[in-house]
C-alpha cells in the first residue's frame, strides 16, 4: 500500500469553516490545499492535480458551478462534492449535470463529510485505473477517450465531455451486459443518495448522439426498457 498522501482542494470562503475541514483532514492524513476565492482555484487544480476536491457553491469571484463547469471541461475527472447552503433538489441537479459527484447542504457533520470523501476515494479508482483502451471502434465511429473524442465518417470530429468518457468507460468495463440506471448514478457520477435517474437518460441521450451515426436507430449504446442500457461491442 502506497504512504502517498491523497490531495484535497477545498474551495470554501468561510474561514470557520475552512478552519474546521483543514484541521479534520489534515489529522485523517490528507494533504489539504485551501482556495479562499473562485478565481484562482482552477489554477490550484492545475498546479497541485488534487485527488478530491470540496467545492462551495457561493464563492467570491467566480461561482462553484463555474468552477465545476470548467473543470470538466478541461478533463479533470477526480470527485467533486460540493458545499450548498441551499436544500432544493434542482440546485443539486444543476451541479451533477456539471459534473459534481455528490453534495452536502450545510449544516453538516464532519464524519458525514469524512465518509463521503473516503467513499469517492475508493470509487473514483475502481474502473479507471484498469480500463487502459483508449481507443473503441463503434462501426464508422472511431472513438479516442484519452483525448475525448468522437471521428465519425467524413472527417467529422465530435468533443466528449469527461463525464461522457467515464460513462463509456464504465458501460465499455460492462460490455454486452446490461447496466441499470441505479449502477450508473453511483458508480459513475459516485452519487448513490440521488434517484433521478434522468440524470443518466439525459446523458445517454447526449452520448448517443455524439457516437452513434443514427441516434435515432442506435445499433451499439441500446436502451433496455425497464433495465437500463448496454455497450454493444460485438
Amino acid at each position: 500500500m502506497s504512504d502517498k498522501k491523497n490531495k484535497i482542494l477545498v474551495v470554501e470562503d468561510e474561514p470557520s469553516l475552512i478552519f474546521t475541514l483543514q484541521d479534520t483532514l489534515e489529522s485523517e492524513g490528507f494533504e489539504v490545499i485551501v482556495s479562499e476565492e473562485g478565481e484562482g482555484a482552477v489554477d490550484l487544480v492545475k498546479e497541485h492535480r488534487p485527488d478530491l476536491m470540496i467545492l462551495d457553491i457561493m464563492l467570491p469571484g467566480k461561482s462553484g458551478y463555474d468552477i465545476c463547469k470548467e473543470i470538466r471541461e478541461l478533463k479533470f475527472t477526480f470527485p467533486i462534492i460540493m458545499l450548498t447552503a441551499k436544500d432544493q433538489e434542482t440546485d443539486k441537479v444543476k451541479g451533477l449535470e456539471l459534473g459534481a459527484d455528490d453534495y452536502l447542504t450545510k449544516p453538516f457533520g464532519v464524519k458525514e463529510l469524512l465518509a463521503r470523501i473516503k467513499a469517492r476515494l475508493r470509487r473514483s479508482g475502481t474502473y479507471s485505473n484498469t480500463d487502459v483502451v483508449d481507443i473503441l471502434k463503434l462501426g464508422e465511429v472511431k472513438i479516442d477517450l484519452s483525448e475525448n473524442e468522437a471521428y465519425h465518417p467524413g472527417d467529422k470530429v465530435v468533443e466528449l465531455t469527461a463525464r461522457e468518457v467515464e460513462l463509456i468507460r464504465y458501460l465499455l468495463s460492462n460490455a454486452n451486459s446490461p447496466v441499470s440506471r441505479d449502477e450508473l448514478l453511483e458508480k459513475v457520477w459516485r452519487y448513490e443518495y440521488s434517484t433521478n435517474t434522468r440524470t443518466v437518460d439525459v446523458h445517454i441521450s447526449k452520448l448517443r448522439a455524439k457516437i452513434e451515426v443514427h441516434p435515432d436507430d442506435p445499433r451499439y449504446l441500446i436502451t433496455l426498457h425497464g433495465v437500463g442500457y448496454m455497450l454493444k461491442t460485438s
